[in-house]
Parts: structure tokens; sequence; C-alpha cells
């Protein structure tokens, strides 16, 4: 699921935010070793401090496990005012219609290497698609995006090419970097949903992400001696059910079948819905 954080609703998400700079800091400044400013476990530059958008892939528990990070080019962006070996003398590209795409990530150790859904390889296509929409939706044509080797081959492996390349490369960390160039057109969207199998929309409305990350417990708030409890049949069935859903209107009525059996229904209603969830759907 892709939900969209940006300057209007970040003040809503500020446990997601603070998840993806988590995550963030594991990639960059640990795994690939690059110069990253790293406090208190979490990657922060002076460019989350524009307002960007933030493109985020959640699982069906609400956990962040992908992030990629949308900026402007007609302002200060990483590849003009950081990354500037890259341009090798070349002046920054600059253009209302062109996003700088920094910061992808996905979290490689909550994520599976097979090819369902919760996966490293389902994650990383959800992102590619869910920021090409969102940036055509938007009105822009292109991205241009800071990416290192291996990236640029999960690229091409998953029918997401760039068009072409700016500059050169150049060391970064315990890798390279380079800029390349993609367009948000529908066949390129279209060629990643077809290589991922990935099927209708891939974005969460706000509310619903809202009713989501409520239902989550953090970790952080449970006492450090209290093992967490098994699993009740009702959180089973409310993942089971999350996980089995398509579209937004889907999560939604799982969520406000789940809201109903928790709160206002006897045992012996509650078990007539557990066995037939459309029940309530149609009552409701």
């Amino acid at each position: 699921m892709i939900l969209v954080v940006d300057g209007l609703n970040r003040h809503q998400f500020r446990d997601v935010l603070d998840d993806m700079f988590r995550l963030r800091a594991r990639v960059f400044g640990g795994r690939l070793g690059w110069d990253v400013k790293i406090e208190n476990g979490r990657e922060i530059d002076e460019f989350d401090h524009l307002d960007p958008a933030y493109v985020i892939g959640l699982d069906d528990g609400g956990n962040v496990v992908a992030a990629v990070r949308a900026l402007q080019t007609t302002g200060p962006h990483m590849l003009a005012d950081v990354f500037s070996a890259i341009m090798d003398g070349q002046a920054p590209i600059r253009s209302a219609t062109l996003w700088e795409s920094t910061r992808f990530c996905v979290d490689t150790n909550r994520l599976t290497r097979s090819k369902g859904k919760n996966s490293v390889s389902y994650a990383t296509c959800e992102l590619m698609i869910g920021s090409l929409e969102y940036a055509r939706s938007a009105g822009i044509s292109d991205i241009i995006t800071v990416i290192d080797p291996v990236m640029d081959r999960v690229l091409k492996r998953s029918n997401c090419a760039p068009y072409d390349y700016v500059g050169r490369t150049v060391p970064m960390g315990k890798v390279s970097a380079l800029a390349a160039l993609l367009d948000c057109t529908e066949e390129r969207i279209s060629a990643v949903r077809e290589f991922a199998g990935i099927h209708g929309d891939v974005f969460i409305a706000k509310q619903t992400a809202l009713e989501l990350l409520n239902a989550k417990i953090p970790a952080k708030h449970l006492p450090a001696n209290q093992d967490r409890k098994p699993i009740t049949d009702l959180e089973r069935y409310f993942l089971e059910q999350l996980n089995a859903s398509n579209t937004d209107s889907e999560r939604q009525d799982v969520f406000r079948l789940v809201t109903a059996l928790a709160t206002g229904f006897s045992a012996e209603r509650k078990t007539v819905l557990l066995r037939n969830p459309r029940a309530f759907v149609h009552e409701a």
C-alpha cells in the first residue's frame, strides 16, 4: 500500500516519517556507507526541511517497508547542491515538470526474497508505480534520480529502464552513484505493473491509513519485560482480510467490520459475521 506524505498531512503521519528516517539510516548510512548525517538513528538532511513529498510503502501491519523522496528541481535539490560531481561541470537541470527522486530504499530485513506480496521485489515495484503515478497526477513529465549501479539494474529488470543518463558515475561510500532519467508515461507504468503482476489502485487513502496506524501498537510502547500476547482470532482474521483487499474501498470495509466486531456485537452475532463478513457490508 502506498501512502503519500507531504507538507499538508505530515503532522498526521509523524510516526510513519520517523520509521522512514530510521529505514533510510539503515540503508544509506549502514548498508551503502554513504556520507550521510545520522542522529538518534535517523537519517535526515536539509532537503527534508523543504516540505518535500514522500511516497511510502506500507505493509498490511502499517510498517514502513519502502520509501522515496520527491523534490522540485526549480529550487535546492541534491543533484545541484550535493551530488554536483555527477554533473561533471554541467549546469544542473531545472524544470517545473521535472522532479528529483532520491532516497529510494526498501527494508530488506522485514521483506522476504520470494515473489509474494511481502517481498523486496513486490515492494520495490509497488513503490515505482506509486511514485510514477503520483508524479504524473501532479503534472510531472520526467523524473531524475540519483541511484547506484545495483538500483540501475533493478530498474532495467523491472521494465523501468532509464531512457537516458546525465553526467558521470562517481564514487559514493561503498558504491557508486549516477543520475538517471525516467519519463512518467502510462507505457512505463503499465510495463512495471505487468512485470510485477500488480493490478488495481496501489494507494491507500489518508483516512484508511490513519485507521490502520491507530490499530497498530508500536513495540516501543510495550513494557520491556512484557512478551507480546499470541495473536487472537479477530486479529488473525483482520490481517487475512486486509491482505486479500485489492482496493481502498475493500480495505475500508475491513476496518468497519473489525471495529464493529471489536465493540458493539454480541458473541453470537460476531460468529455469524466472521463466517459471512459480506453480511455486515450489505447491512451497513
